[in-house]
């Protein structure tokens, strides 16, 4: 019997009550329409880093994918790369940054796996996959077909996409992502990063100096999976996602915090640091609940450092902190990782 917990960041996750790597796309497509033919719950899972898995595993067949391979063209002054879904995506951002491709080096340093990135529209100090991505191949489960679909049909947004909205009918296979041949930085649009390199909001560095500088960040915050030198790494990242409220919620907001950070948004819209909203609403860094903590390095982690938690202990602290800004600033955060067999309660 396979247990999920050693195939996730957080280290959680029970029994698997079938399992099975898919090393080529081929596989991967041909396990998951067997199952589906036989009407067996199927769950794909990748490198398991944005992901809470229940303390009682998953009742079907879990698939790991593990397929691999990078395929480089040229389309007039852009590379296109066509990846594999089980590609690992940071070795990914340092080879474009060694071969002087640039686009996604201010996402070095997220773990997981190529195929999760379209789903979460993965993104950091700045930049986001949308941004990038040309389409994505994937495996459509109601019509029985392999599809290639564009970006314009991906329905990108802030962490989301089409494919998280309705986990169940698409398997990404492989993703294209169109970067620019060039040396330089795309324009810095992360004030954070910004102060990190000494420049100003919009300037470009080289694609060296950004990832250097947007690694030293994500270690200083746990963000870095490694468990063995950082417990705080034992973690799925940002556990809860900025909230974006409307100009009428912002004006609320702004009553109950006067002056509390803000991004205003083009469409009028206003986007909240939710690490702000925890720590002011009593949640500090390294703050405990059992065997589970907020990460002594940042506020938006939450933790299993010693890997002895439960998936329902932690999610008893995400549940704590979500009640806790809400009472306060009546704004509610939503989880940024997918729960598998487990819930955040209300």
């Amino acid at each position: 019997m396979e247990m999920l917990a050693s195939h996730t960041t957080l280290g959680l996750g029970g029994p698997a009550r079938d399992f099975a790597e898919a090393v080529t796309a081929e596989q991967l497509v041909s396990l998951i329409a067997e199952a589906d033919m036989n009407g067996v719950p199927t769950l794909v899972l990748g490198g398991g880093s944005n992901v809470v898995i229940g303390d009682d595993g998953f009742d079907g067949l879990v698939v790991k994918v593990a397929t691999e391979g990078v395929t480089v063209s040229r389309d007039g002054e852009q590379v296109l790369l066509t990846v594999e879904a089980g590609q690992d995506w940071d070795p990914l951002v340092a080879r474009a940054v060694a071969e002087g491709w640039s686009g996604i080096e201010c996402m070095s340093g997220i773990p997981g796996l190529v195929g999760s990135t379209p789903i979460q529209n993965v993104g950091a100090y700045g930049q986001e996959v949308a941004q990038t991505i040309r389409c994505v191949r994937a495996y459509d489960r109601l019509t029985r077909q392999v599809v290639d679909l564009e970006a314009r049909q991906c329905g990108f947004s802030y962490r989301d996409s089409a494919f998280k909205r309705d986990l169940s009918r698409h398997v990404v296979l492989a993703v294209t992502y169109a970067l620019d041949v060039s040396d330089m930085s795309g324009p810095v649009a992360y004030q954070e990063l910004a102060g990190r390199l000494g420049v100003e909001l919009g300037a470009q560095v080289s694609l060296g100096l950004a990832r250097e500088a947007v690694l030293g960040l994500r270690r200083g915050k746990g963000m870095v999976f490694d468990p063995a030198a950082d417990p705080d790494s034992r973690s799925a990242g940002s556990f809860f996602t900025n909230p974006i409220l409307t100009a009428e919620e912002a004006g609320e907001l702004a009553g109950r915090a006067p002056g509390h950070p803000r991004w205003d948004l083009p469409d009028g819209r206003v986007k909240v640091p939710a690490a702000w909203l925890i720590e002011q609403a009593g949640f500090p860094k390294g703050y405990e609940r059992g065997p589970v903590r907020i990460s002594t390095k940042h506020t938006l982690a939450l933790t299993n450092p010693a890997g002895a938690a439960t998936a329902a202990e932690l999610l008893g602290l995400a549940a704590e902190v979500r009640d806790g800004v809400r009472e306060k600033f009546g704004v509610t955060l939503v989880n940024e990782p997918v729960l598998v067999g487990c819930s955040l309660a209300e």
